[in-house]
């Protein structure tokens, strides 16, 4: 036996086996299942925290999630510490370490207690007012200050020694919620033959059963009834069985998402098991079994430790032995706190008055109490209490007068009713109803292939509860798919059915009561006084009121305060709680680690490299690599000697005189195939595709919506059905993504497919006046004549004895090729064209000799020379807008008058008139640098770099009216001085374009 508190032969718990622990530096002993919660209060601690915003002492609240109060640092050694853990939650183990939070020196004696006096000056919005001016001091003075004042727990700074996984799953059934409902509906979703998966946040399924002893179910005690039936569930093949598994998200077309604790309650855990595994689950249809979140009174003094939620009492009581009290009060306006008296008087409890706000509670629980000799006073209020460090008494007053009786206790113990928990509803994007008979929203239309059922869909009774869930269970796997039968019949009963409820501000907590405590929200200090104050400086909106007084703002997102916070509000502003609304409910659910979520994503891993297949052979040759989205690009090639500008300029004058060889395999590839494929080409691209040729190439654009340029590429026709898609390096997934949604949402009628093929081709380019020559005689199947192959051409044939694609185009303006070839033959290939390449004087070169060749020409970069505000004709490319085209993705857009309009920037050339300054890159241009300050902007400089070729810098803008301003100077203000220009064409080099044909 463990703790001055336990009950003998009360809880579900076996005395001989215990379980040491340390609670701020104090070894204390627990029995094996405890919670840090239920061990505190067997070893006599209330005492478990502090405020955020005043330090008040606050207590264990609960025995849930919601648990808003008794939040701890876990460690079981200095590398594996975690803030913020909910006491009612964490199991006990031998060895842990549990530390309070935000207190020092110690939780008894806290500094930061002094805020409590100062609490006047503290009201709602304090922040917003206060640190206002002077303005220069937000960022020095009181911005770090706030910052490191901000938070309950502390970060570890060591880095995290454990290891965490991830599971993709499918299944027909998803329950989330392991009570009564869960259970029932889970038998019957898997009798079925349907594929289940049950979930619960706790570490044994029950829900209310932990605390719930009145309840029979089929001739047994209900807990023992849901273990029976979790361990048949576990037993059956088509079930998987989630036990410490928060369901915390509800995604777009039942993605689920969940994360499994696998180790935190483990002593010594397998050094090679996640500590948590992160499921992401699409069920074919979900079942919501969250059950109902009891919830608090609200009155002056009703944060003092010792006070706590009824079911919460009972819960410590009935399955951990532990009484929360020896002399507890109980303040209710709901029947359900009645059955948590008679279960404390019945271990030996004194329980001196149960004060109900009703002036008629139910009649059944009525009788019992006064049966068992309790003093029950109907039409009363707690309107305060007494005690520092935990409560000491209770004043009681008859409603409507404030002088009234004080009572003695040590502990108290309150319910206003339950809330049904519709999180995952509402995260399903569901919309609620409100229950005006009882105080309550529930699910009412429904936007995803789900159910509610139970306590989270309004269901009182357990008969009704499980009736309900049964049918939903078979309903749901139907609709699945499964064609079993379920013939489950499950007989339930209970002691008592409640009645009442109530939300809002209780007696003495009224408008009238400006300098009464109570609180609404308990981790940050949010009293009634506080949301009304919101109303009257204006806030109407339950979301500024929300914001203004960060009431349901904390870890456990208002799952106690936001009912009551609404009906504060809504009597403030004189309206229906419907209308006033509901605040939005977003994953997750309850607090999931950065490990969980970041899983296997860290160190190395957190930002993974893309290398090419001829990565080894770059790194071999001494080049330099950049960063493009997650690929590693060999950036330039130096020589022993060289610099970054030396090499640049000698691989771009290389690449002009003999030939270049240029890793493009990062260019993204999509295989657009099927008999509609062209006419699906036509919808997604600005010009025509059903002209073009098998074996014929062209440039392409890809638009937006709203008219402006998404991305380019050349596309090659392989076949009438078969196109060979190029798009921008960081483009292609989302070029995939767009073409993927526009075909299953806008176009499902075409017969195409899409496959992103980047990974599958090595592209080796190989561009300049030698490169027919370098390549022609490792080529087979292909006549590489300029008249069979001529410029913007595409065959199928063999390099090097590989089969490849071979396309004849450029993106240095020179005679060039793209040889595709399959990835793992990437590195083979390129040093067979090397081998030809290097001894005709041709060099490998970079991208960045491959952005000032493709600038010399004039070649666009979407994303650099575009900035999502720029249409074909703005970037001077409205050649490849098809004029005769009825329809593509952006024509509308295209048509805007502001689109159309004259004044907009264009992409134009600028030339310096010192041929050896070079702009910077995002430098705005003006028409007169001597202009006042804030000058106006006429655009910027999208990319600027030296050209040894042309032998001076080259440049290239987006300039207001551009095109009309050829010839004229214009001027770039620099850190150190001021930059004329000429506005010119944007095509520095072979402007009639000969070089492309060798």
């Amino acid at each position: 036996m463990s703790g001055a508190n336990r009950i003998a032969g009360k809880g579900r718990l076996t005395p001989a086996k215990t379980a040491r622990f340390s609670y701020d530096g104090r070894t204390l002993t627990a029995l094996e299942g405890d919670s840090v919660a239920s061990a505190l209060l067997a070893n006599g601690i209330h005492l478990a925290a502090r405020s955020f915003k005043y330090h008040r002492p606050r207590g264990i609240l609960t025995s849930g999630p919601e648990e808003p109060n008794a939040l701890f640092d876990i460690s079981r050694d200095a590398g594996r510490s975690t803030p913020n853990v909910r006491g009612p939650m964490q199991e006990v183990y031998d060895g842990l370490i549990v530390k309070s939070q935000n207190r020092w020196p110690s939780l008894a004696f806290d500094i930061g207690g002094v805020n409590n006096l100062f609490s006047p000056f503290f009201a709602a919005g304090f922040y917003y007012k206060t640190f206002m001016w002077p303005k220069a001091a937000w960022h020095k003075i009181y911005e770090p200050r706030i910052r490191a004042a901000a938070g309950l727990g502390v970060a570890p700074k060591e880095a995290d020694p454990d290891h965490y996984a991830n599971r993709f799953a499918h299944c027909d059934v998803l329950v989330a919620g392991g009570g009564a409902a869960g259970i029932a509906a889970a038998l019957a979703a898997a009798e079925t033959g349907a594929s289940v998966i049950i979930a619960d946040e706790r570490a044994e399924f029950g829900g209310a059963l932990y605390f719930d002893n009145g309840v029979t179910i089929d001739g047994q005690e209900g807990f023992a009834w849901a273990q029976a039936m979790t361990a048949r569930l576990a037993a059956m093949p088509n079930v998987r069985v989630l036990p410490r598994t928060t369901v915390f998200g509800y995604y777009a077309q039942n993605f689920i998402g969940l994360v499994e604790r696998v180790t935190d309650h483990v002593a010594n855990p397998d050094r090679h098991a996640p500590r948590e595994r992160l499921w992401q689950v699409r069920a074919k249809r979900v079942i919501l079994a969250t059950g109902a979140i009891e919830r608090h009174m609200v009155f002056d003094g009703n944060d003092r430790p010792g006070i706590m939620l009824a079911s919460a009492a009972r819960t410590y009581l009935n399955h951990y032995g532990v009484a929360v009290g020896a002399k507890v009060g109980v303040y209710t306006a709901h029947d359900s706190a009645y059955e948590a008296a008679f279960d404390l008087k019945a271990a030996g409890v004194q329980i001196p008055a149960i004060v109900d706000a009703r002036d008629k509670p139910g009649e059944a629980v009525l009788a019992k109490a006064r049966s068992l000799g309790i003093n029950v006073m109907t039409g009363h209020a707690v309107v305060s209490t007494g005690g520092k460090l935990r409560i000491s008494s209770m004043k009681v007053a008859r409603k409507g007068m404030r002088s009234g009786e004080k009572i003695v206790v040590d502990a108290l113990i309150v319910s206003s009713g339950w809330t049904p928990s519709v999180h995952l509803f509402s995260q399903s994007r569901g919309k609620l109803s409100f229950d005006v008979e009882n105080q309550r929203f529930l699910p009412g239309t429904y936007a995803q292939d789900c159910l509610s059922v139970g306590a989270c869909n309004g269901t009182n009774s357990i008969a009704a509860t499980i009736e309900e869930a049964l049918g939903a269970g078979e309903l749901m796997a139907r609709a699945a798919g499964a064609e079993g039968a379920s013939a489950l019949s499950i007989n339930a009963t209970q002691a008592f059915e409640w009645t009442g409820g109530m939300a809002g501000a209780g007696e003495g907590a009224g408008p009238e009561s400006t300098s009464a405590k109570a609180f609404v929200d308990f981790q940050h200090d949010v009293c009634a006084k506080d949301i009304r104050l919101a109303v009257q400086e204006g806030m109407h909106s339950i979301e500024h009121i929300k914001r203004f007084t960060t009431n349901g703002m904390a870890t456990d997102q208002g799952k106690l305060s936001n009912v009551h916070g609404l009906a504060i509000a809504a009597e403030a502003l004189g309206k229906a709680i419907p209308e006033v609304g509901l605040t939005t409910f977003r994953a997750p659910y309850t607090p999931v680690t950065f490990g969980a979520i970041v899983n296997h994503a860290r160190g190395p891993l957190f930002d993974p490299a893309r290398k090419t297949p001829m990565h080894q052979w770059s790194e071999d040759h001494g080049a330099m690599f950049e960063d493009v989205g997650i690929w590693k690009r060999a950036w330039f090639y130096p020589k022993p000697g060289e610099d970054m500008h030396q090499a640049v300029n000698r691989e771009c004058k290389t690449v002009r005189t003999v030939a270049g060889v240029f890793d493009a395999s990062t260019l993204g590839k999509i295989e657009v195939v099927g008999p509609d494929a062209a006419t699906f080409m036509n919808l997604l691209y600005t010009n025509s595709w059903d002209t073009l040729k098998p074996g014929r190439c062209r440039y392409g654009i890809m638009l937006r919506e709203d008219g402006f340029v998404y991305d380019d590429g050349v596309v090659g026709r392989l076949a009438e059905d078969r196109f060979h898609v190029t798009t921008t390096t960081g483009g292609a997934p989302r070029v995939m993504h767009h073409m993927e949604d526009y075909l299953q949402t806008e176009f499902p009628h075409l017969k195409v497919w899409l496959t992103s093929t980047t990974e599958q081709w090595a592209v080796i380019a190989v561009q300049g006046p030698k490169a027919r020559e370098i390549i022609e005689p490792l080529v087979e199947g292909i006549d590489m004549s300029p008249e069979a192959f001529p410029h913007m051409s595409v065959a199928e044939g063999k390099i090097a004895g590989v089969p490849t694609r071979l396309f004849r185009m450029t993106f240095a303006g020179e005679l060039g090729y793209e040889v595709n070839v399959p990835a793992d033959y990437g590195q083979a290939v390129w040093e067979a064209i090397w081998a030809r390449a290097e001894p005709m004087g041709a060099c490998a070169y970079g991208t960045e000799a491959m952005h000032v060749l493709r600038a010399e020409k004039g070649y666009i970069i979407v994303g650099l020379d575009t900035d999502g505000t720029v249409t074909p004709d703005d970037a001077g490319l409205g050649w490849a807008v098809g004029k005769k085209k009825a329809d593509f993705v952006g024509i509308r857009g295209l048509k805007r008058p502001d689109l159309v309009a004259e004044g907009r920037k264009q992409l134009v050339g600028l030339r310096t008139k010192d041929p050896k300054d070079v702009l910077e890159e995002g430098a705005q241009i003006v028409d007169n640098p001597n202009q006042p300050i804030p000058m106006k902007m006429l655009g910027h400089v999208t990319s600027s770099y030296w050209s040894e070729n042309c032998g001076h810098s080259i440049a290239m803008a987006l300039v207001a009216g551009g095109k009309s301003k050829m010839g004229q100077t214009l001027y770039v203000p620099m850190a150190d001085r001021v930059i004329a220009v000429e506005v010119c064409d944007a095509v520095f080099y072979d402007k009639d374009g000969g070089r492309i044909n060798g």
